[in-house]
């Protein structure tokens, strides 16, 4: 059970961060969450090519708390890092302690399906901070802020949500060197938490039924460099309705698993 644990997970108005919400909610967690959509049946750039998407914090904070958890939502854009320190400076007044953050907020999810297939020539140097401005920089920033209260209570875990496709090409080359980043950042971050009982670790989740995919952000995927001459592509979508794709609560379970081991 994570009673009386606190979490925060940034971008958790839909996707993998919504269901890592829940995850933690149904394991007892209260949880604040972040993002920029507040309201239900607001309208937002979240989905595919900017398209308004379903999904919204207090969405998220129902499904928290019919999962067994309480939950804060607080309506943050983690591009901003002044609206990062003011969210961890809330969550220590109101509840005195910080014991689990999941760096999941990631701005390029509907924009990377529109440029698929593009060369990274092409896309100009801009793609650089429209992947890696809210992920790789905005994780570090969170992450900084989270352990300076973390270390004075010597405990606490930090998730970076990877990709595999810090190993493999995937998208583009932004979001390779940025997923790779994520994975090294843990280790690095995790060698210097170690003396304070802290523990921070990438997590890598597969294929999953986010509402973006649902929607058909694999589409793009036919157009999509870096395929070696002769192999034959893969289509994605065929693997949606088997086992191999993953909901966004399994990552949440996994999160709360990881959070219960001592």
């Amino acid at each position: 059970s994570l009673d009386g644990q606190v979490a925060v997970v940034t971008g958790a108005s839909r996707g993998i961060g919504k269901g890592i919400a829940i995850g933690l909610g149904e394991a007892g967690a209260t949880v604040y969450v972040t993002g920029r959509t507040s309201a239900k049946g607001a309208s937002n750039t979240g989905g595919v090519n900017g398209k308004s998407q379903t999904g919204s914090l207090e969405e998220t904070c129902e499904e928290v708390v019919k999962a067994g958890g309480k939950c804060v939502a607080v309506a943050a854009d983690s591009a901003v890092d002044a609206q990062l320190k003011e969210l961890f400076g809330r969550v220590m007044q109101e509840q005195g302690k910080l014991d689990i953050l999941v760096n999941n907020a990631f701005s390029a999810v509907s924009w990377l399906p529109s440029t698929m297939g593009q060369a990274f020539w092409d896309k100009g140097i801009e793609a650089w901070d429209k992947v890696n401005n809210v992920g790789l920089r905005s994780h570090y920033v969170a992450s900084v802020y989270a352990a300076q209260h973390m270390s004075k209570a010597k405990s606490g875990l930090i998730v970076n949500v990877g990709s595999f496709g810090g190993l493999n090409y995937i998208f583009d080359v932004s979001y390779g060197v940025g997923k790779a980043a994520m994975d090294r950042m843990a280790n690095d971050m995790a060698v210097e938490l170690a003396t304070e009982n802290i523990t921070m670790i990438s997590l890598w989740p597969g294929l999953v039924k986010t509402e973006n995919i649902e929607d058909g952000a694999l589409k793009g995927m036919e157009e999509r460099r870096g395929r070696a001459p002769g192999n034959p592509e893969m289509d994605m979508k065929q693997l949606l309705p088997t086992p191999l794709a993953e909901t966004p609560l399994f990552s949440g379970r996994a999160v709360a698993a990881f959070a219960r081991d001592p």
